[in-house]
């Protein structure tokens, strides 16, 4: 199982916020703090300044029990919350874990947004998933596609639980006029990934999968699908800033973005690549120069996900690391927690544990 979880309550310099005076900084909760997403959030509020962090780890909280997050905001007083918390993964988990999928996700949405609102939080930015889009929607992949056809079956269980926490967050604001935003992200990568052998998302099990054949001199890597299908990649620090920014604009500023009905907003590099052009650049970053086969009997997924962030980026927003230099950033970091175990692989000249091919 894979949390993006939510342990200490750090103080940091007040600096100025739209939404707190001087003499009360803004405090915010970061649910899901030591995943990947939370961790970049965490980062880019340190360098923001201006509030007080309020973060749980799963073992502290766990936000699928209803009790524990009502006894976490009844004696924590919170201004803002930032809900990264999710069960996630890729095309194997999701095909072998459904029914967690959907009843984990349901549960902490349910429990963090139901219970922030009965405890007087404003402001709340859920964080999506652009699985949502209906498979074959029109590229690239507009806020208005949302319910308009079939979801892509391969994940539908996770997809239906984050249009749910789209839902939860609309019907919020027009019964209790909180201020609870939604931003959907493209494929992410960057420090803090998973790359567990079996629920991994592609681009960080290509990482884990192409540097350990180049360590062992592996002389072929099959990936799960035919290569072809297309897929955008945002580095995890370019989300953390969208999301910021998305929370700094002005409520009348956000109103022009959205609807009542269509509030969440997407976000994406605007870059697609297919899995196989992915696979070679990643081999190229890590020195694999083994052949790379495709198992065209597996699941390929939808055949092209590209969003549409014309309406984040008319606000402001940009994103700053490209591909090649996001792969090698998140590699070094792969490498630094790992160091131990390539140091002795390299040594041993044998494969780590786990299959020999990898999920798309």
């Amino acid at each position: 199982m894979r949390w993006l979880k939510t342990t200490a309550l750090l103080r940091m310099p007040i600096m100025n916020n739209a939404t707190t005076s001087a003499s009360a900084p803004e405090r915010i909760y970061v649910a899901g703090h030591n995943g990947m997403v939370g961790s970049a959030l965490v980062r880019a509020l340190h360098k923001r300044g201006g509030c007080h962090l309020v973060m749980r780890s799963h073992s502290e909280l766990d936000l699928t029990d209803a009790q524990q997050v009502q006894r976490f905001f009844a004696s924590n007083p919170i201004d803002t919350v930032y809900l990264a918390a999710a069960r996630v993964g890729g095309i194997h988990a999701n095909a072998h874990y459904p029914a967690e999928f959907i009843t984990q996700n349901l549960q902490i949405e349910l429990n963090v947004i139901h219970q922030a609102r009965l405890h007087g939080v404003q402001r709340l930015l859920f964080l999506g998933s652009s699985c949502i889009y209906p498979r074959l929607a029109t590229q690239p992949m507009q806020e208005e596609a949302l319910l308009t056809g079939p979801l892509e079956p391969t994940n539908e269980p996770y997809a239906v639980a984050k249009i749910a926490g789209i839902k939860l967050c609309e019907s919020t604001n027009r019964q209790y006029g909180t201020d609870y935003r939604s931003i959907m992200p493209t494929n992410l990568y960057g420090p803090g990934d998973n790359y567990h052998a079996e629920n991994s998302h592609v681009l960080p099990a290509l990482i884990r999968r192409l540097h350990q054949a180049s360590v062992t001199d592996t002389s072929e890597v099959v990936i799960w699908g035919s290569g072809t299908p297309l897929r955008e990649f945002l580095y995890v620090d370019d989300m953390a800033a969208a999301c910021l920014h998305l929370m700094q604009l002005p409520v009348n500023d956000y109103a022009k973005l959205v609807s009542p009905q269509t509030s969440h907003v997407n976000a994406g590099s605007g870059e697609e690549i297919s899995i196989a052009l992915l696979a070679r650049l990643i081999a190229a970053i890590t020195g694999f120069e083994g052949a790379i086969t495709f198992d065209s009997s597996k699941p390929d997924g939808a055949p092209r996900k590209l969003l549409d962030s014309s309406k984040l980026r008319s606000m402001g927003w940009q994103p700053h690391v490209d591909l090649r230099e996001g792969i090698q950033r998140t590699l070094r970091h792969y490498l630094a927690a790992h160091s131990a175990d390539y140091a002795e692989l390299a040594y041993r000249k044998k494969p780590l544990a786990g299959p020999s091919h990898l999920r798309t």
